[in-house]
């Protein structure tokens, strides 16, 4: 991917969005780590701990763009992908995220890794995915997320409860990207079309490639306001009942 170009700079707000969107959960339960230290340590977890944050991502990171570039895992990753898309819309309940505080520094710090390793899954294959292979891409996703994740569970939280179609815009995003990774898979090459495919086929391997972009996009959206709707339902039927 030529560096500034215009895919360049789509695949790069396509990150910022996902980082923005995913990142919630994971600043609430790194802030939440901290909390049962002196003040004056909690400024320090905080800082060591996004170190080790970012070591663990770039791991992560490194790691996922490699593997999808072995045949099959790209379906694999973006299958997994518009389930999380599905997830970020989907009304979980109340979440657990108060867990238990760690009451000293190097166990906050723990923590602080620990949670972003396991949480922050969902965010390494969104960012993995929308670089399409692109180091920089990588790097800058990187940079963008730990300290949005770290520092910023406030803003995030503010923004998205004053802006909620942020969410749908961000499962959106992430379902496109999603098809993206399905549609580049290279053992669907002869749906979608690949290096050598034959050029009279392009229109029908293209016609293919959109219906699952909107397959994708709308599915996901569409699962999420009806998991959404029972949701609720189930909610007015139990207190009615009550």
């Amino acid at each position: 991917m030529e560096l500034f170009s215009t895919p360049w700079w789509s695949a790069l707000l396509a990150i910022i969005l996902i980082d923005l969107v995913l990142a919630g959960d994971n600043a609430i339960v790194i802030a939440l780590a901290a909390r049962n230290l002196p003040p004056h340590l909690q400024k320090k977890a905080i800082v060591w701990g996004a170190a080790g944050a970012i070591v663990v991502r770039s791991v992560m990171t490194v790691g996922v763009v490699w593997l999808l570039k072995i045949p099959g895992l790209m379906l694999v990753g973006g299958l997994g992908l518009l389930w999380v898309a599905y997830q970020l819309l989907a009304d979980q309940g109340d979440k657990e995220h108060a867990g238990p505080a760690a009451s000293t520094f190097w166990g906050a710090m723990k923590t602080i890794v620990i949670a972003d390793a396991l949480m922050g899954i969902d965010n390494v294959l969104g960012v993995a995915g929308a670089a399409h292979g692109a180091f920089d891409l990588v790097i800058i996703g990187l940079l963008v997320s730990v300290p949005i994740v770290v520092f910023g569970s406030t803003m995030v939280l503010k923004l998205v409860e004053r802006f909620p179609v942020i969410i749908k815009l961000g499962a959106a995003v992430l379902a496109f990207t999603a098809a993206n990774m399905i549609v580049g898979e290279r053992w669907l090459d002869p749906i979608y079309g690949g290096p050598d495919s034959l050029p009279s086929a392009q229109t029908l391997h293209s016609a293919a490639a959109w219906a699952t972009y909107a397959l994708a996009i709308a599915g996901v959206l569409a699962a999420g306001w009806w998991a959404n709707r029972r949701s609720k339902a189930a909610a007015s039927a139990t207190a009615q009942q009550s």
